[in-house]
């Protein structure tokens, strides 16, 4: 029996998805897929860590893989974008939990817009970043350059995209590209005490932030009111948010559903 590049393991709510694979292949873009289609349906799952094994994250496409199709059709070879990574990036984010993404090595290319697709980061003291595009002549993809200009603004990002040096972890966080940098063996634990903390809270507030968020940098004002009036007004009959009022009302902390 062939063995996963892709596994879920379940506790508390929190779903935790591991790449046993650096290299994003055709088998474990559709694991991965798969896994994210499972717990984007699943109701018990109330946040989900992201993660790899070994010593990398994710480096991105699996250039071996990526040869081949140059050698059987050049002109074909990269419909895998279109085909094969929006749908995966597009699954991600629409994901309605919170995902935290823990990156215990390397993470390039695809790879860190993977992870960009996050919404909180680890990663482990020294693991080498990077865009990675450029040094193999092409353009981004994975949606990598609008979630740069989200993190780090267009200066940068430009920046980041014409030179494809690696930079460290330590320098994504005070770029703002990661919110925690620990020693590579606490961060799959950093990653899901933040998900465990995360899947105790009001998810589908979660949820509604996440909405927000999406569009914030390019709604205008009053698209961005008019959304948050909404979300506000359908969360106010939530039994999360009488819950929360009658916690603090009688001194004690509340307790969420998600509902």
């Amino acid at each position: 029996m062939t063995e996963p590049t892709v596994t879920r393991t379940d506790a508390d709510g929190v779903a935790t998805i591991t790449l046993l694979a650096p290299g994003l292949s055709h088998r474990s873009r559709a694991e991965l897929t798969a896994a994210f289609t499972a717990v984007s349906a699943d109701p018990t799952v109330r946040a989900v860590v992201l993660t790899g094994a070994g010593r990398a994250f994710c480096v991105g496409q699996d250039l071996g893989e990526h040869v081949q199709a140059l050698q059987g059709d050049a002109s074909t070879s990269l419909n895998v974008v279109s085909d094969s990574y929006n749908p995966l990036l597009l699954l991600v984010a629409s994901l309605r939990v919170p995902l935290v993404v823990g990156i215990n090595g390397a993470c390039v290319g695809a790879g860190l817009g993977l992870a960009l697709a996050g919404d909180l980061r680890v990663a482990a003291a020294g693991a080498k970043l990077g865009t990675a595009f450029a040094g193999i002549g092409l353009s981004s993809d994975s949606a990598l350059a609008s979630r740069l200009v989200h993190c780090v603004g267009g200066s940068r990002a430009t920046e980041l995209l014409l030179f494809p040096d690696t930079f460290t972890a330590e320098t994504a966080a005070q770029w703002g590209l990661v919110h925690r940098v620990v020693p590579a063996d606490q961060v799959l634990v950093e990653a899901q005490v933040l998900a465990g903390r995360l899947a105790q809270g009001p998810t589908a507030a979660y949820a509604a932030i996440k909405t927000v968020l999406a569009t914030a940098a390019t709604d205008s004002l009053e698209d961005t009111l008019a959304l948050e009036a909404r979300l506000q007004q359908q969360l106010g009959s939530t039994r999360d948010h009488r819950e929360a009022v009658e916690a603090f009302l009688a001194k004690r902390a509340p307790t969420f559903t998600g509902s």
